[in-house]
């Protein structure tokens, strides 16, 4: 199996403007040629930030550019590579907002969540709403559980790595189902997102589906289902 490559090989961190001026030999050999992301510094607070194909040039311009007496200090990281350069001087920018940059910083091909959150919330407060208004307190919770799964997509994903079979028991009688490995469990020939779901297929009315099925961990070794999350 290949290692993980790392992202950073070889740091120096707060070092003096002063002595990338004066022992400019001495400290742009190390940096000569690579590539990675450098940070100016006004006494302890970042000033600014920046990426760079050549780090060696980079640097040398800002002892010059519109930027010089406005840092002191400066830490550079070289990276392995750019591929992933942009991104990692975007994401940066957006978290930390120095004072000397003007540029936000953009991502390539990110979705920008924002949006398809409002749209859910907004869908998750109209059930919730309804719940409040027109179900038994006795039903709330698995109710609200269960619109909030179906909101916000298929919570057993990435919780299991093969498939269970499930079971319940509802007035002395037993049903069965299956957890397949996308999370989706499947009941009586359809497919539902949510445990809730699933269970909601049998009782006919909310059902706390995290409670009510149990999977085959082990042979004979039956436990709720809520404890997949615990894992």
């Amino acid at each position: 199996m290949a290692k993980h490559k790392p992202l950073v090989s070889q740091y120096i961190e707060g070092i003096s403007g002063a002595a990338l001026d004066r022992y400019q030999r001495i400290i742009r050999a190390y940096v000569r040629g690579r590539h990675g992301v450098y940070a100016l510094y006004k006494r302890d607070k970042l000033y600014y930030v920046g990426l760079a194909k050549n780090l060696r040039n980079r640097l040398n311009h800002h002892l010059k550019d519109k930027h010089r007496g406005k840092w002191d200090r400066f830490s550079v990281y070289l990276t392995i590579g750019d591929s992933h350069l942009k991104e990692l001087e975007s994401l940066v920018l957006r978290v930390v907002r120095p004072s000397g940059n003007t540029q936000r910083g953009k991502f390539a091909k990110a979705e920008d969540l924002k949006r398809r959150l409002a749209r859910a919330m907004k869908d998750y407060y109209r059930r919730e709403v309804e719940v409040l208004l027109n179900r038994a307190r006795a039903d709330l919770e698995a109710e609200v559980e269960r619109a909030a799964e179906e909101t916000f997509g298929v919570p057993l994903a990435g919780l299991v790595d093969r498939g269970y079979k499930l079971k319940a028991r509802l007035k002395r009688r037993w049903y069965v189902a299956r957890l397949r490995r996308d999370g989706k469990i499947r009941y009586r020939g359809k497919l539902y997102k949510t445990p809730s779901g699933a269970g909601y297929a049998v009782r006919k009315k909310p059902t706390n589906g995290w409670s009510f099925w149990s999977y085959e961990r082990g042979p004979g070794d039956w436990v709720i289902l809520s404890e997949l999350r615990r894992r």
